[in-house]
């Protein structure tokens, strides 16, 4: 009975009652071919654009190896055909041509995978025949049960990719943000209402008649406009809430009669404020932590 070979790696099967004499010689070489497969590095010399990874029977060829090693130089993208096309084969792949690899088995019509050079692959061939699929095992990985739907280039922008496009932000676009350690997204408008709320807060109009109290609602700058019914009103601004470093901006929209502003700390009234007269000003005050320095500016 002839000597049959393995599926997927060549390794001879003696037939009974052959090979007297030469065990050993077909068997060393099977263990060099087990050896290879399981864990062998071989050096893969590319020329032109096309190349053939050929597992033979019974022989120590390259495509026996478990990692390819991509060299030589080839003139384009090189498509690599794993031969024969009826093998299962699990290669770690190393793209150092100077050119995209693409691996095939068959015709290459049940899928190709692309490995550009300088980058690594971990990639298998299903052995299907003429129609053989090679897939890329790192395309869909999983994490804590959680797959991997990112693409190459999503993830080389959270990397810090350079490359800003131009496309236009919605409200509903979602931003990726670090929320305590761990990354969230959130939309657009979610982060449009944080900063409204944090840099200044735009209060709807008032309108004086007697002293009116501007409370801003958070840790946050405010503008106020506001209208004066009559005569000369106050306009109190308390600093609930306020931080150094922040400030208020009361907006007078009237061009007739005239307020006094000033400031109240936890129930306290300071009188040193300022006066706006009968035009169409605007009162500026820093919050200095305890209470306000305030300026006059004209509108125009």
């Amino acid at each position: 009975m002839a000597s049959t070979y393995t599926a997927n790696s060549g390794i001879e099967k003696i037939g009974a009652g052959e090979q007297a004499g030469a065990w050993g010689t077909t068997t060393n070489n099977n263990f060099d071919i087990i050896d290879r497969a399981i864990n062998g590095v071989g050096a893969i010399s590319l020329s032109g654009t096309t190349h053939t990874l050929t597992t033979s029977d019974g022989t120590l060829t390259e495509g026996g190896n478990k990692v390819l090693v991509l060299g030589g130089s080839p003139s384009g993208t090189n498509t690599i055909t794993i031969s024969p096309n009826d093998q299962d084969k699990m290669y770690f792949v190393h793209n150092n041509s100077g050119q995209t690899a693409t691996f095939q088995q068959g015709n290459g019509t049940g899928g190709t995978v692309s490995i550009p050079t300088g980058s690594k692959g971990l990639i298998f061939a299903d052995g299907a025949g003429s129609g053989a699929k090679v897939t890329d095992l790192l395309d869909g990985m999983a994490f804590g049960g959680t797959k991997v739907t990112s693409t190459a280039t999503e993830l080389n922008l959270m990397d810090g990719g350079t490359s800003a496009g131009t496309t236009a932000v919605a409200a509903g676009d979602g931003i990726v943000t670090n929320d305590g350690g761990t990354m969230r997204q959130t939309t657009a408008a979610t982060f449009s209402t944080y900063f409204n709320q944090n840099l200044v807060e735009a209060k709807s109009p008032l309108t004086v008649s007697g002293t009116v109290t501007v409370t801003p609602s958070a840790a946050t700058s405010v503008y106020q406009p506001l209208t004066v019914s009559s005569g000369s009103q106050t306009v109190r601004v308390a600093v609930t809430n306020l931080v150094a470093g922040q400030y208020v901006i009361i907006d007078k929209t009237t061009t007739t009669n005239s307020m006094t502003i000033d400031w109240t700390n936890n129930g306290a009234v300071t009188s040193s404020g300022l006066s706006l007269g009968s035009s169409a000003d605007l009162g500026i005050g820093i919050f200095n932590g305890s209470g306000f320095s305030f300026s006059e500016t004209i509108k125009f």
